[in-house]
């Protein structure tokens, strides 16, 4: 029962375009890269909000006029996956990455030593490239600021299926 512009602004959060996603698949294929697929435990506790203020939400008693400050996103806020994204989107810019220009979910890093890259959807990443150091200590970094489960090599992602092969 939010109210846009009293409760919130924006609720805009990029997520990675399908095309992206499968585009990113066969770069990583024909390149003979590992995927890495990782996801984060309870994603829009990690965000800070710009909106720190609710009313009365329903079901509560409280005195009337009473407004609650929010420590934390929480989930059915709307403002909750962009305020995350914002979240995501500083701390891998402080690592080095850069958004691409056609797709704001996908970040990548270059160096001397190869290429990172990292497409984010939602709470779900994949991560591929050929500087496999960097990767490590990626999502090392990832660890150290967020609760993140590593999922492995790549197998299913978005409704697709991905089967490794040395072909």
């Amino acid at each position: 029962q939010q109210t846009q512009g009293r409760d919130y602004d924006e609720t805009f959060a990029p997520v990675a375009h399908i095309t992206t996603v499968r585009t990113l698949i066969v770069v990583a294929a024909t390149s003979s890269w590992t995927i890495s697929q990782m996801d984060v435990k309870n994603t829009f506790l990690h965000d800070n909000l710009h909106e720190k203020f609710i009313s009365n939400p329903p079901g509560v008693d409280a005195p009337l006029g009473y407004l609650y400050r929010l420590r934390y996103a929480l989930y059915g806020l709307k403002q909750a996956p962009r305020a995350w994204f914002e979240r995501f989107a500083s701390v891998i810019q402080a690592a080095g990455f850069t958004p691409s220009d056609h797709d704001p979910a996908l970040f990548i890093h270059l160096s001397p030593r190869g290429r990172t890259l990292l497409l984010l959807y939602v709470d779900d990443m994949l991560i591929t490239g050929d500087d496999v150091e960097h990767i490590s200590v990626l999502k090392k970094q990832l660890g150290e600021q967020f609760q993140m489960s590593h999922l492995g090599p790549l197998s299913y992602f978005l409704g697709i299926e991905v089967q490794h092969s040395p072909k």
